[in-house]
């Protein structure tokens, strides 16, 4: 079975939490003393309903509050494919949380409350979805039975979402009215909403084709690290692991190792005690060489007609997620792939306004969940790609050297 990652997106209250705790239920994919520990809860706070937002919202605060700060991870699986889920905050301050879980992400699913139509946050997450590259997009307009289940309701709202998504990069949108709460068009096809005639949101995530949206055409494979056994029976292997990041990877192709540019051929692929015949992304394998060359933990193999351009200029949209702004002459640690460098901050181009998409030239800086471009310059050059062609090798995070914090995440244009 393949793997789906798929991230919430919305604004406060519009049911993330309730709708995942919906999915992992009726999909049995909890505990029974987990649910009777849910219905528990909701009887002591009161509620005539069980809380399914109780699920995933895990910290004592979001319990308290009924919002969701952290990023939570869920997973469960059907007969068709495995999923993992990222629950992501609807507020605004905690929009770089929603960057974080995005950034991985196959499929993006926006939710709104059919009562409020679309807000400031819906909007401002389907931009943050599309300048993250998510290839899918499911616009869930939740909370049909507080609406009596109203067609003309589902209509305006998904007319008026599909005009705005015309201004973004979202190659795949699909609409789908539900009810988190009371599970119409979750798992199964709801008989309140007849006049629908799509899948339900979870027959929808069970099909959506997500194979070709992997980088396969250009083979990029950084190196995390150096593999030798301190053993007679394997003292003379070497191997090279990491994560393929982009194109298939074969026994006997021809490949370069860069920066060095020696070449060599691929001996085999390991994945734990077996050889493959291949390796894609996402997986995780070793690959050994026929030629001892020098390979080490930020190296990159690629091949040789076919390699990622070394920059030490960097022009890339960064989301800033520190209280300290992002300004020029900054100096910051950066993380591409597997290799790690020095960087200087030379110019703020501008500020993205995510509501409106205005560019703003005369920002000078960037404030704590601002989105914007920004040029850099690093100590070592990088082996890059455009975010567009290759999210994983298009894509880096910038840290604080003082305190190690993570405080920028970066799309290379």
């Amino acid at each position: 079975m393949d793997l789906l990652r798929f991230a919430t997106a919305g604004s406060v209250d519009d049911g993330k939490s309730t709708l995942i705790g919906r999915l992992l239920l009726d999909s049995k994919s909890i505990f029974e003393d987990q649910f009777e520990s849910v219905e528990r809860t909701s009887q002591e706070k009161g509620y005539d309903y069980t809380d399914l937002a109780l699920l995933t919202d895990g910290l004592r605060s979001e319990r308290e509050q009924g919002i969701t700060i952290d990023v939570a991870y869920r997973y469960f699986a059907t007969p068709k494919r495995k999923f993992i889920i990222a629950d992501t905050p609807g507020h605004v301050e905690y929009t770089r949380n929603m960057v974080t879980g995005a950034s991985t992400a196959d499929l993006g699913l926006v939710l709104v409350d059919a009562r409020q139509g679309l807000t400031e946050q819906s909007r401002r997450h389907a931009v943050l979805l599309s300048l993250l590259r998510v290839p899918h997009l499911v616009l869930a307009v939740n909370k049909m039975d507080l609406v009596d289940f109203s067609e003309e309701v589902f209509t305006r709202i998904n007319e008026e979402f599909t005009a705005f998504a015309t201004k973004l990069n979202i190659p795949d949108l699909t609409v789908i009215p539900i009810s988190a709460l009371q599970g119409d068009n979750v798992v199964n096809r709801s008989d309140n909403m007849p006049w629908y005639e799509g899948s339900s949101l979870l027959h929808h995530l069970e099909h959506v084709h997500i194979a070709s949206d992997r980088a396969l055409r250009d083979v990029r494979f950084p190196v995390q690290y150096v593999i030798r056994p301190k053993s007679d029976e394997f003292h003379d292997y070497r191997g090279y692991a990491g994560q393929v990041a982009g194109g298939v990877l074969k026994p006997g192709d021809e490949i370069v190792v860069l920066p060095s540019g020696m070449t060599s051929t691929i001996k085999a692929i390991d994945l734990h005690d077996q050889q493959l015949d291949e390796a894609y992304p996402p997986m995780s394998v070793t690959v050994r060489l026929s030629d001892d060359v020098d390979v080490s933990r930020g190296d990159m193999i690629a091949r040789v007609n076919n390699q990622p351009e070394p920059v030490q200029d960097i022009d890339a949209m960064i989301a800033w997620m520190s209280t300290k702004p992002l300004r020029p002459k900054q100096k910051l640690a950066i993380k591409h792939t597997t290799r790690s460098a020095r960087a200087l901050v030379r110019d703020v181009k501008y500020r993205l306004d995510v509501n409106s998409l205005h560019r703003d030239t005369d920002a000078g800086e960037l404030l704590l969940n601002e989105i914007g471009r920004v040029q850099l310059r690093v100590t070592q050059p990088l082996l890059v790609d455009s975010y567009e062609q290759n999210r994983t090798t298009g894509s880096f995070v910038l840290i604080d050297e003082a305190t190690g914090v993570t405080v920028g995440a970066g799309m290379l244009n």
